[in-house]
């Protein structure tokens, strides 16, 4: 079956939403899928029900481009329910030495849609805008009691391929399924890949579920991230950093990359020059006026500092930045407004804090309280002092957008939605000297772009065409 591109023409291009995280023009989105570097520029699909603001099982593929990873352009609906699916799932999309790319995702059918079955499609032509289904591959594999099975990953292993299916098995053990191919069309189920117990804490919990568990190299060490799920509640992210042969995984430490209940999800892929990179569903983050829901991080570069995964905002952001001045009050506190969004960056130390306001009033308060950043957003209660580690002394960086706010420090990530205003004001307080300021710039024009430094079009929308 064949889906084509959804017009948006009779489509508002001026609702209030975030000006740097993707959104969907209407309906709701999660996950982010297979992103992808091609004939410049990028593809991004992500989970997406069209006609609604909550989620729904009836899940389709959207797609998005780009040239940077922040200017997206909204292309519509890639893939879609039927024929055999009442909801295409998550999974990703690999191209062949030939230049063929295929989607494997998860086929799911009602009413039992915790166990998916993995599928295939292929693209209409070089836009990726309409993919062709295949035919239905691997079921859960019930030699290995599989109770949940969902999200394939595939990746190049030597001369084969390689595919990951997250599981949940039989007493709450968190699995990856192992499955190899020399063609990307016959697969030989090797097995598990890597598992952890329910009942394991140290250092880090890892659920009784893994969804969308992805590997991948950095440095000459084996990454797994992957998020944890138990009994329909999504937590966080978490990885294993440690070492791959042969289908199997073996970490030497674990440890948990995001905190708070916003991010989850995250997409690898490698960007146009190679550098590991992770884009995030962001949950919470909703239309003052109903139209939509949900929005895609900024894509985040992935370093290792020993055996903890450090994750960064992508240096495609500094194109859309310029230098700032807070000023300071009578109190001594230093404020800034943020009509176009702010990146802050500062070194911590107990007692600081920074609030986020609009005409007057108070959206979010984040605080240093000696052992780590606490995060209140008002009327939120999933952000109600909201806790990321963070010890003082650290360097820390805020990427702020209307509904958005991004931390990441070298021990964690963590982001959280605010109520959608047009106007922020930034108040610092307890700080000896004035953070880092750079703001959001949208006023260049595409004829003065530089391919090195491309800003956005003075009537661009960085988040949809």
């Amino acid at each position: 079956m064949t889906y084509q591109r959804r017009k948006y023409d009779d489509m508002s291009n001026n609702e209030l939403r975030p000006a740097f995280h993707f959104t969907a023009k209407a309906g709701w989105i999660n996950d982010p899928l297979g992103l992808t570097w091609k004939d410049g520029q990028y593809h991004l699909f992500y989970q997406y029900v069209p006609d609604r603001t909550t989620w729904a099982s009836n899940c389709h593929w959207g797609h998005a481009t780009s040239p940077d990873m922040i200017a997206w352009t909204e292309q519509g609906i890639a893939v879609a329910p039927g024929d055999g699916d009442d909801g295409v799932w998550s999974g990703s999309i690999v191209t062949a030495p030939d230049g063929a790319a295929t989607m494997f995702y998860t086929s799911v059918t009602e009413p039992d849609i915790g166990i998916g079955t993995v599928r295939t499609a292929t693209p209409d032509d070089a836009s990726w805008n309409a993919w062709t289904k295949g035919a239905k591959m691997m079921s859960a594999p019930p030699e290995l009691g599989v109770l949940a099975y969902r999200d394939p990953f595939v990746f190049r292993d030597g001369g084969q391929w390689r595919m990951f299916v997250g599981a949940g098995l039989e007493g709450g053990t968190a699995a990856a399924v192992s499955y190899s191919s020399p063609d990307l069309s016959r697969w030989t189920l090797d097995g598990i890949a890597a598992q952890r117990a329910g009942t394991e804490t140290d250092p880090v919990w890892t659920g009784t579920m893994w969804e969308c568990p992805q590997l991948f190299d950095i440095d000459g060490s084996h990454v797994l991230v992957t998020s944890i799920w138990e009994d329909d509640v999504l937590h966080y992210v978490a990885y294993g950093v440690g070492s791959y042969s042969d289908g199997k995984f073996k970490a030497r430490s674990w440890g948990q990359l995001s905190f708070g209940k916003s991010y989850y999800a995250p997409s690898f892929f490698r960007d146009k020059e190679g550098a590991p990179t992770l884009i995030f569903w962001i949950r919470g983050v909703i239309s003052p006026e109903g139209q939509w829901a949900s929005a895609l991080s900024v894509p985040h570069t992935l370093t290792l500092d020993g055996d903890t995964l450090v994750a960064t905002p992508h240096k495609d952001l500094d194109n859309y930045l310029e230098p700032a001045q807070p000023s300071i009050d009578s109190s001594g506190s230093f404020n800034a407004s943020l009509a176009a969004g702010a990146d802050l960056r500062w070194t911590t130390a107990q007692g600081e804090h920074i609030q986020i306001q609009s005409a007057g009033q108070l959206l979010a308060t984040l605080i240093h309280d000696g052992k780590g950043i606490a995060v209140t957003v008002e009327g939120n209660t999933d952000f109600h002092e909201a806790r990321m580690p963070v010890a003082s002394g650290s360097r820390i960086r805020a990427v702020v957008d209307k509904g958005i706010i991004e931390l990441s420090t070298s021990q964690g990530i963590m982001a959280f939605p605010l109520p959608v205003h047009a106007d922020m004001t930034v108040v610092a307080t307890g700080f000896t000297e004035a953070p880092e300021l750079l703001s959001y710039s949208q006023n260049a024009t595409s004829s003065d772009m530089d391919p090195d430094n491309p800003r956005l079009p003075a009537d661009s929308r960085p988040f949809a065409g």
